[in-house]
């Protein structure tokens, strides 16, 4: 049987569960900057400089870049890269001005990108200038590992058009007057609207709007409804590779898992997921697909990410809360609280695994350490170390929640901020709408209650919880999980775990962290990143969590393109097309 290509036809994508694009403008601050927004949206329409999985592989793919392979000099200081003259919608030709635009912005607005860390890019360079109309140099004020640079700092970047150098008063020149750069974000967040906002009246407006309608990628934006829906029309204009084969992309909003399998059994998506606890994978090998309860009708694909998963603890709560999170001991407790072999067996049925530190188990690599992979991590699931921790550290656990009966800052007692009569209780809020996820933030309510410890679970919108509980001091929330944790390009701890970062989710501060970090980026010796990941496991400054594929990808089964699944998260439905079956 061979299979004939169709030209043309819709598809039909369910997105996941209260996690709206909310951004368009591809500046993307620390509360919204995510996979929904940037992988699945914003770079449909705005490609990066670099874009990363090739062929399913963790690396740069340059034929889908506009940038081409880094040249370095003679120090390793000096990076120039030359830029494809790829076009514009309006006609302008992607350039370096386009990059040095979008750089100036960095420099002047660097804390309101999520991706931003003080210190790093564009911190740590010496110059930048545009030294051809398709060539960008870059100096670095030291040689940093060459990996680094590239997978972490450069694809930072999003060139942006000269038609969006301008205010509400007319054009601007940002691109070589950098002191114009404030004003023009101020014009673009504006063109945006909210970030934090969450009906779409605003978004609604996008597609019609004269700045977001010039686009470089493959597709362009057709609608954005109030309801939620998304779509997308080829881009007529595009020069780069793969043009679109089909004649629309739709996107629509789910509000549960329960609702998107529904759309899947009634045929009324051609792409969608089956959630976590409906896919059992019989051997336990999170790769590969297993049975489809929907049958044969659809190809069950589950989405590898080069991801960790965590609970966020609030370091910055400025309650007793924070307190007692920022107590070293009672996070270890919390972590050894949470079962990750039950969940990946029972609650994601076997298409889970343990995470117990912050660098991914999968796809396996030799960039874990040895001693995490060998020991199971530093705070494996175990009820009685659990309570031995507690207890060593001045709480009577033989009472429910555990009571401080020795404050103090010395040896064997609770720690600073700490009185005498304190009850061991937090709040955990978590992503709604996902039944697997119910489970297994309950069984750590469950286990936490055994070591003394009340976990008070409460349910939110994937979407809201994110915007309010993200990044930043005096923030109330205590504990926050939104289901997933972080996609790494190369899994050094400078977004994550340095101090001040924009994407440190759980505002945790230590010098030593910081001082290991700073060794990781500045050399590809792997013994550098064991070290770090090694005291972040021990540290637990998040509680990390069994990772699972993200999505269990059900795709129709006469739509090609689709796989190899990209392990950061990006996706090309100009790839995608659909067949009819030829005996």
């Amino acid at each position: 049987m061979t299979e004939k290509p169709i030209k043309g036809g819709v598809a039909t994508w369910a997105c996941l569960p209260g996690f709206p694009p909310a951004m368009i403008f591809p500046f993307t601050p620390g509360e919204r900057y995510g996979m929904r927004s940037l992988y699945e949206f914003q770079m449909l329409m705005y490609r990066p400089l670099y874009w990363l999985g090739r062929d399913g592989r963790p690396e740069v793919d340059y034929d889908l870049s506009l940038g081409e392979e880094p040249v370095w000099d003679e120090t390793g200081r000096t990076c120039t890269v030359r830029i494809k003259p790829w076009k514009w919608s309006n006609g302008e030709t992607v350039c370096a001005d386009n990059v040095i635009f979008w750089v100036n912005m960095l420099k002047v607005k660097g804390p309101k990108f999520g991706a931003y860390t003080e210190g790093f890019f564009p911190d740590n360079l010496e110059s930048f200038e545009k030294v051809a109309d398709d060539k960008v140099s870059f100096t670095f004020d030291k040689a940093y590992s060459k990996n680094w640079i590239l997978l972490n700092q450069l694809t930072m970047i999003t060139p942006m058009p000269k038609a969006w150098d301008r205010t509400a008063d007319g054009p601007a020149d940002a691109t070589h007057d950098i002191g114009q750069a404030e004003a023009v974000y101020e014009f673009l967040m504006e063109e945006n609207g909210d970030p934090v906002a969450e009906d779409n009246s605003h978004r609604a407006t996008w597609a019609d709007s004269p700045v977001w309608s010039v686009v470089n990628g493959p597709w362009k934006l057709k609608s954005y409804t109030e309801e939620g829906v998304v779509s997308f029309l080829p881009n007529e204009h595009y020069s780069g590779p793969n043009p679109a084969h089909l004649d629309e992309l739709r996107q629509v909003a789910t509000s549960s898992d329960e609702q998107q399998y529904a759309l899947l059994e009634s045929g009324e998506v051609e792409v969608g997921f089956l959630p976590l606890g409906m896919g059992v994978q019989p051997d336990g090998d999170p790769t590969r697909g297993g049975p489809n309860p929907l049958g044969d009708g659809f190809q069950l694909e589950p989405q590898i990410l080069f991801t960790i998963n965590f609970i966020a603890v609030n370091f910055g709560n400025p309650t007793i809360a924070g307190d007692l999170i920022r107590q070293p001991y009672i996070r270890q407790a919390l972590q050894s609280c949470l079962d990750q072999e039950y969940g990946a067996r029972e609650i994601y049925q076997g298409y889970g695994w343990s995470q117990t530190g912050p660098i991914p188990m999968l796809p396996t690599s030799d960039l874990v350490s040895p001693k995490i992979a060998e020991r199971g991590g530093f705070w494996p699931f175990d009820l009685e170390k659990a309570r031995s921790l507690l207890s060593e550290n001045g709480w009577d656990v033989s009472v429910f929640p555990a009571v401080c009966v020795r404050p103090g800052t010395g040896p064997g007692e609770a720690g600073e901020g700490i009185p005498a009569g304190t009850e061991l209780s937090f709040s955990l809020r978590y992503w709604e709408g996902r039944p697997a996820l119910t489970r297994l933030m309950e069984q750590l309510r469950d286990n936490a209650a055994k070591a003394g410890i009340e976990i008070r679970l409460q349910e939110v919108m994937g979407s809201v919880l994110v915007a309010q509980d993200g990044p930043g001091d005096a923030r109330l929330w205590e504990l926050s999980c939104w289901g997933g944790g972080w996609v790494y390009n190369y899994p050094t701890g400078e977004n994550l775990f340095q101090s001040g970062a924009s994407c440190n989710f759980s505002n945790y501060r230590d010098a030593k962290a910081d001082e290991l970090i700073a060794k990781t980026v500045t050399s590809d010796d792997l013994g550098a990143l064991h070290e770090y990941q090694e005291y972040i496991a021990d540290q637990a400054p998040v509680i990390f969590m069994p990772t699972f594929p993200r999505r269990l990808f059900e795709v129709k089964g006469n739509l090609r393109g689709f796989s190899p699944i990209n392990p950061y998260g990006l996706i090309n439905p100009e790839n995608w097309y659909y067949v009819e079956d030829e005996s």
